[in-house]
């Protein structure tokens, strides 16, 4: 069964960094994670809201070319993935993804529809949109559903 998303809105950057950084004490140590958004939707900010909550102060950087960025905490690895460039699954199997996946730490993974069928379930999906108010405003909403 399928529920609806409950999308919360944020208001800017800020909001956005805001909500990964309280999002983190919510990440079990081991936890994966899905964020889904268009270009510019706010999925690396999210990340780096996450990293600040986890108590990382450096650059953020958003793993497009590379494919994965690991940042090694005192409260454990984190790992952020992206997969936009990921033309074929498969080459996922030849790059140590899923050794990656399969040892301990947090893993936050963008564009996880590119590498159908060679990811785990998550633990928690996050969705991220731009919105445009009557005034013609921008903002953003984020849904989050989360996963047994």
């Amino acid at each position: 069964m399928s529920k609806s998303r409950q999308w919360a809105l944020l208001s800017d950057e800020a909001a956005t960094l805001a909500r990964g950084e309280a999002l983190a004490s919510e990440l079990p140590e081991r936890a994966l994670v899905f964020l889904h958004g268009d270009l510019g939707a706010g999925k690396t900010t999210l990340v780096r809201g996450i990293l600040r909550g986890r108590g990382f102060s450096g650059a953020v950087k958003s793993p497009t070319y590379t494919l994965l960025e690991p940042y090694e905490l005192p409260s454990g690895a984190i790992y952020h993935f992206d997969f936009y460039r990921i033309v074929d699954p498969e080459e996922l199997d030849f790059i140590g993804v899923a050794e990656v996946l399969a040892g301990p730490g947090l893993k936050l993974v963008e564009w996880p529809q590119q590498a159908a069928g060679r990811l785990p379930t998550p633990q928690l999906e996050v969705w991220l949109r731009d919105v445009t108010a009557a005034d013609g405003t921008v903002a953003r909403e984020i849904a989050l559903e989360w996963r047994s």
